[in-house]
């Protein structure tokens, strides 16, 4: 073999083995591209997966923050309950504290008026002081005070506002509202202050007039000025304050009287005899 034909194959070697290289070469560039595209697909996969992550994190933030709000409605709605029941406390307490307040001033009134009614052993100024006391501190519009005549044992009208006394028939003990408050001592007062009525045996309150058990009369109230549904509490204590002061008074200025004529009529045969 020649020597040109000798170059001529290596020349051809050449040319295949760099076919081959460049074959290579090739590959290898698009193994790397491969591989970048694998990379890229890998970031993109991890990135995808945090922000899955970051997404399922914020989503339980999301569930703990509605459950926190939830939990802090809650306790406003509780605390808000509180709040309204302490303010309907506090008005209680304020309409309770006007309550006794005015309370306390009748109670203060009635040891002023009771301690006028004291004052003085005059029959007919204790009857107008009692009359006096039950318009200014009762409320009494029209009432009516029955003393007991024991002879007869029926009550008999002394004094009273807004009714004739003169019409007022005499009422025998034990007969009707007037009879039986007298012959039992308890008071009566009407279940409803609606219906006002002219008769004189259907008072809305009758109270005895007691020195201890005894009966001397009894106070019978038809009118309030006021209009109530029904008495109060302090009402009841005020009337029976009341009726144990007037029936002291009255008694007493009633023993001053007999024994005023008593003493009149003796000193009267002491002028004669000396004569």
């Amino acid at each position: 073999m020649s020597q040109k034909e000798d170059q001529g194959k290596l020349t051809q070697r050449a040319d295949e083995f760099l076919q081959i290289f460049k074959k290579g070469a090739e590959f290898t560039q698009e193994l790397m591209r491969e591989n970048e595209k694998l990379r890229f697909q890998l970031v993109q996969m991890e990135e995808q997966n945090r922000l899955a992550s970051c997404a399922a994190q914020a989503l339980q933030e999301v569930e703990n923050l509605k459950s926190q709000v939830a939990e802090l409605e809650q306790e406003k709605m509780e605390i808000m309950q509180r709040i309204a029941r302490v303010e309907a406390e506090n008005i209680d307490f304020a309409n309770r504290y006007v309550e006794i307040e005015g309370e306390n001033n009748s109670l203060a009134n009635l040891y002023i008026a009771t301690y006028q009614l004291h004052s003085t052993l005059d029959f007919r100024e204790v009857l107008q002081i009692i009359s006096e006391i039950i318009i200014n501190l009762i409320g009494g519009e029209e009432f009516a005070l029955f003393l007991l005549d024991e002879n007869t044992a029926s009550l008999q009208a002394m004094v009273g506002e807004g009714v004739e006394i003169d019409q007022l028939p005499v009422c025998p003990v034990g007969e009707g509202t007037l009879g039986t408050v007298a012959s039992t001592g308890e008071s009566f007062y009407a279940t409803t202050l609606d219906d006002v009525s002219s008769a004189y045996d259907a008072p809305l309150a009758c109270i005895p007039l007691k020195i201890k058990d005894r009966v001397i009369g009894v106070l019978a109230v038809y009118k309030l000025f006021l209009q109530k549904k029904r008495f109060a509490d302090i009402d009841y204590e005020l009337f029976t304050l009341l009726a144990g002061h007037a029936a002291t008074a009255i008694f007493a200025s009633k023993l001053y009287s007999e024994s005023e004529r008593k003493l009149t009529t003796i000193q009267g045969f002491l002028d004669l005899l000396t004569k």
